[in-house]
C-alpha cells in the first residue's frame, strides 16, 4: 500500500512540476501516520516545497490534493497542521492486501528493494580454541537474521565464518591439548596459567592417545625444564610461549602440526553442529591461513609498501593508517619479521572486495570500536571503497533467573556454553530472545521468561497465533466444511468489524517493516511487530466465531485467519524460529 500511495503523490508532484515550471526533486515518500485516527499515511512533501514554490505549505497541500489521482484504494485524504497530507485507505485497499497475501504465501513481505546487490554477512567468527558461549549466541541469532533480511529484501547475500586458524592463539591450544594428553598419560605437572584449562579439552587429549599412543609423550622434565616462571612467580605469556616452542623442538614440525590440526579440527567440528542446531548455516567457512597460501597478504604489504602507504621505524614495517581516518599508525610486520592481525585484516577484506561482494557487513563485539576505522583504512590504501565496510557491533547478553543474575554449572567450570543455553530454553526462544533489543544494547536474557508458556513469553505468544489458526482449519476439517484462498477473497467484503480492520491494516504493514528492519539491520523490529500482529489478532480471535453457519462470512474469516498466519510464519522464519502446527 505504501508503494501505492507513493506511486499516487509522484503523479501529483510531476503535475505540479509542469505546472509552476519548477524544478520539483524533492522525494514522494510517505510515512505511517503517527496517529490512526489522521489516517493510514502521511506525507510532508508540501512542508519540503514550499519555499522553493513560494507559498505557503498549506496552500501548496491543497494544490497537491487537487492534482493526486482518484483511486478506489483511498477513501479519503485531508490536510492536517501546517500542509502534512494524511491518506486514509479505502476498505478495498485492505481487502486487496489480504488477497495478496493469500496469493503470494511464503513470498509476502519479500521485495527487490537491494537489487541484487551482492553483500557478504561475516558474524560469530569466534576463534576455534572451545565450544561457543551465550555471546556467541547473540552474534550468530543476529547475524542469520539480518542475513535473512537482506536477503528477503533482494540482496545477494554471501554468509561466512572467519576461521582463526593461524596465530598465537591457535599455538597455545595445540600446547593445551598436548599436556592433556601428557597427563593422561600419567605425566605430573603443573598446566600454564595462560594454556586452555577447560574439559572440553579431555576428550580431544584423549583421541589423540588413541591415535598415537605413547608416541608423542615426552617427560615432564624434560618440557618444563629452563622455561622462564610461570604466573604468579612469572610472566604467564611468556612461560606459555615458551611451552609451545618447547613442544615444536621436542615433537618436530610434522607431529606439531598434526596435534595443531586435531585441536582445530575437533573443535572447528563442535562449533558447525552447534550452530547448525541452533538453524544458523554459513556459504563459507573461510580460513584465516589461506590468506598467506593464496599471497593476499604479500600483496597487500607490497601495495602498501609500492604506494608509500608504509614506512620503517624500529625495525617494523608501518602502515600510515592515521592518513586514512586511524587514530594511530599500525604495526603491519614485526622487527622479527611476522606479520600482525592488522595486515591479515586489510588482505582478508581485499579478498572479499575482490571476490566481488559490493558490501562487506561484519558483525563484531563490542569491543572491536578500534577495528573499523584501521579497517576502512587499509580498504582505503588498496584503493577500494571504505564505505564498503559496514561494521556493526553486538553488546553482551546477561542471563538471569527470576530477577536476579545467574552463572549456570558447565562442564568447564569457565563460562556456560550456547548448547546448555538451547538446552535449557529451547532454539526457538533463544533466537527470538536474542533479536528482543537493538545490537548495540546490553541484552538481559530471562531463563524463566523465555521457558513459560505465558502471554508475557514473546514466542509463545506470537507462535500460539500462528497454532490457533491451524487449529481452526482442523475444525473445519472435522465439521466437513470445506475452504478455498479463492473463495475466501472473494468474501472479504463481508468483514466490516473494528477489530477485523484493525487485523487487516496491520497486516499491510508487514512488507514495510521487512524493507525498515533490512535497512536499519534492525530485526527486532520484526519480532515488535509480530507480538503487535499477534495480540490483534487474540483480540479479534476472542471477540468472533470463525466456523459461523454462513458460508460466505465462514469463507471470509478463515482468509483474514489464514493470511496472519501467513505473516507470522514469514516473519518468524525471518529470525529463525519456527511456526508450530500446535500448541
Amino acid at each position: 500500500m505504501k508503494n501505492h500511495i507513493e506511486g499516487l503523490l509522484a503523479e501529483a508532484l510531476s503535475a505540479l512540476r509542469d505546472e509552476l515550471s519548477l524544478d520539483l526533486s524533492v522525494d514522494a515518500r510517505v510515512e505511517r501516520a503517527r496517529d490512526p485516527r489522521h489516517g493510514d499515511f502521511a506525507a510532508n512533501a508540501a512542508l519540503s516545497l514550499a519555499k522553493l514554490a513560494g507559498t505557503n505549505p498549506r496552500a501548496l497541500a491543497e494544490r497537491i490534493v487537487a492534482l493526486l489521482p482518484s483511486s478506489e484504494l483511498v477513501e479519503g485524504v485531508s490536510i492536517a497542521g501546517p500542509g502534512f497530507i494524511n491518506f486514509r485507505l479505502s476498505r478495498r485497499a485492505f481487502e486487496r492486501e489480504v488477497a495478496s497475501i493469500l496469493e503470494r504465501g511464503t513470498g509476502y513481505g519479500r521485495s527487490g528493494l537491494g537489487a541484487g546487490r551482492r553483500v557478504l554477512v561475516e558474524f560469530v567468527s569466534a576463534n576455534p580454541t572451545g565450544p561457543l558461549h551465550v555471546g556467541h549466541g547473540r552474534h550468530a541469532a543476529y547475524g542469520a537474521s539480518v542475513a535473512n533480511l537482506l536477503e528477503a529484501t533482494g540482496h545477494a547475500v554471501h554468509r561466512e565464518y572467519y576461521v582463526n586458524d593461524a596465530g598465537r592463539q591457535m599455538d597455545i591450544l595445540a600446547a593445551s591439548v598436548w599436556l592433556r594428553y601428557l597427563e593422561a598419560l600419567g605425566e605430573e605437572f603443573a598446566f600454564p596459567a595462560n594454556g586452555y584449562r577447560g574439559g572440553y579439552l579431555q576428550p580431544i587429549a584423549d583421541k589423540l592417545v588413541a591415535r598415537e599412543h605413547a608416541r608423542l609423550r615426552r617427560p615432564a622434565a624434560e618440557v618444563f625444564a629452563g622455561l622462564p616462571p610461570d604466573a604468579p612467580e612469572g610472566d604467564k605469556d611468556e612461560h606459555i610461549d615458551a611451552v609451545v616452542a618447547r613442544m615444536r623442538a621436542l615433537l618436530g614440525e610434522d607431529d606439531y602440526r598434526a596435534v595443531h590440526k586435531l585441536g582445530l579440527d575437533e573443535i572447528l567440528a563442535d562449533i558447525r553442529d552447534d550452530l547448525a542446531e541452533f538453524g544458523v548455516t554459513y556459504d563459507e567457512w573461510f580460513s584465516e591461513r589461506s590468506l598467506t597460501e593464496l599471497g593476499l597478504v604479500a600483496e597487500c604489504i607490497d601495495r602498501l609498501k609500492s604506494d608509500r602507504h608504509a614506512y620503517e621505524q624500529d625495525g617494523a614495517l608501518w602502515f600510515r593508517a592515521s592518513a586514512l581516518g586511524d587514530e594511530k599508525d599500525r604495526v603491519v610486520v614485526r622487527d622479527n619479521g611476522q606479520t600482525t592481525y592488522i595486515a591479515s585484516d586489510i588482505a582478508y577484506h581485499l579478498g572479499k572486495r575482490q571476490r566481488g561482494h559490493d558490501l562487506l557487513l561484519d558483525i563484531l563485539g563490542a569491543d572491536h570500536h578500534g577495528y573499523v576505522a584501521r579497517v576502512r583504512a587499509g580498504l582505503e590504501a588498496m584503493g577500494e571503497p571504505g564505505d564498503s565496510l559496514e561494521v556493526r557491533l553486538v553488546q553482551f547478553a546477561i542471563l538471569y533467573r527470576g530477577g536476579e543474575k545467574v552463572q549456570m554449572s558447565t562442564r568447564s567450570g569457565e563460562f556456560v556454553t550456547l548448547r546448555e543455553l538451547r538446552e535449557e530454553v529451547g532454539n526457538d526462544a533463544a533466537r527470538l530472545f536474542y533479536v528482543l533489543r537493538s545490537n548495540d544494547q546490553h541484552l538481559d536474557f530471562d531463563l524463566e521468561l523465555a521457558r513459560s508458556r505465558s502471554n508475557e513469553n514473546p514466542v509463545y505468544y506470537i507462535q500460539y497465533a500462528h497454532a490457533r489458526v491451524r487449529s481452526v482449519f482442523r475444525q473445519l476439517a472435522e465439521k466437513g466444511y470445506e475452504w478455498s484462498p479463492a473463495g475466501g477473497s472473494a468474501s472479504l467484503h463481508l468483514l466490516r468489524t473494528d477489530h477485523e480492520r484493525v487485523l487487516m491494516a496491520s497486516l499491510g504493514r508487514f512488507p514495510e517493516v521487512v524493507e525498515l528492519a533490512a535497512l536499519n539491520r534492525a530485526p527486532q523490529n520484526v519480532v515488535h511487530y509480530l507480538r503487535e500482529l499477534a495480540q490483534d489478532f487474540h483480540t479479534w480471535y476472542n471477540a468472533e466465531t470463525f466456523l459461523v453457519e454462513d458460508p460466505a462470512l465462514r469463507s471470509a474469516r478463515l482468509a483474514l485467519a489464514e493470511a496472519t498466519r501467513t505473516v507470522i510464519a514469514n516473519g518468524l522464519a525471518l529470525v529463525g524460529v519456527s511456526a508450530p502446527e500446535s500448541m
